[in-house]
């Protein structure tokens, strides 16, 4: 991302409604994730944040596995030491797409609207994923929905992809990865996800939508996303939302 969308990561991450649901949702999916029980000598390997940014879901990952080594990688340098500041975990520079760690040498993945970026390579990156894993390991991942609904909000954020479910899905299961749990979410604030991306104006240089917002919004938008929280931990799967999350297990080996 570009520098600026660094600092205004940097600067809400740990009060804005968006980060709050995310980061709500990921931990959540680790009840279908067995991390606090391992077995099979997995109990020692760590725990990856793939494309950590400036760390606000790696704390909240360390906070909840204060006990196993949880790592962080982004791409961008200076994002790594505000992640390793704000977590007090290890943070390294690298690319999901020539991950630095051994193969089998982690227990478990998660990645955060990383793979629909432009310099990564989705496939590879998978690959990667798989690679490092260890047998029976888990990959929990959250990516942007629809391609239709690619906007200024994802050229600010050098997107190029969006996911359906369908699709990523198959791309789990062609990296050898057995999908355990798939849902949409942000379905209440859909629609005005849509509206504010695709019909309204849009000025060159206005930036993603990663802001402080006024009060009463804010409280609204967690209203929001306290209801779709409690129905995804019902293990429902809602139909449609701005965003798609993934649990998947890793079962044997893949060529390439």
């Amino acid at each position: 991302m570009e520098r600026s969308e660094y600092d205004k990561l940097d600067q809400v991450e740990d009060r804005m409604w968006w980060f709050a649901a995310i980061h709500r949702n990921l931990l959540m999916s680790t009840r279908r994730v067995e991390l606090r029980a391992p077995r099979a000598g997995r109990g020692c390997r760590p725990i990856l944040d793939a494309g950590c940014g400036t760390g606000g879901f790696l704390a909240r990952l360390a906070a909840r596995y204060p006990e196993r080594t949880v790592v962080g990688l982004d791409s961008d340098v200076a994002a790594c030491g505000r992640a390793a500041a704000k977590s007090g975990r290890p943070v390294c520079a690298g690319s999901v797409d020539a991950l630095p760690f051994s193969d089998s040498s982690l227990a478990a993945i998660f990645s955060a609207d990383v793979l629909c970026h432009r310099n990564v390579d989705e496939a590879r990156a998978l690959r990667q994923f798989h690679r490092c894993l260890a047998e029976g390991g888990w990959l929990v991942l959250n990516l942007p929905a629809y391609r239709w609904l690619l906007s200024r909000h994802d050229i600010a954020v050098h997107n190029i992809r969006r996911y359906t479910r369908a699709r990523l899905s198959a791309q789990l299961r062609s990296a050898g990865f057995c999908p355990v749990y798939t849902s949409y979410w942000n379905a209440v604030l859909f629609p005005l996800m849509v509206l504010t991306r695709k019909l309204l104006p849009w000025r060159r240089g206005e930036g993603s939508d990663v802001h402080a917002y006024a009060g009463p919004i804010e409280a609204l938008c967690r209203a929001a996303m306290a209801i779709e929280g409690g129905l995804l931990r019902a293990g429902l799967r809602l139909p449609f939302g701005g965003s798609v999350l993934a649990v998947a297990r890793k079962e044997g080996t893949v060529n390439g």
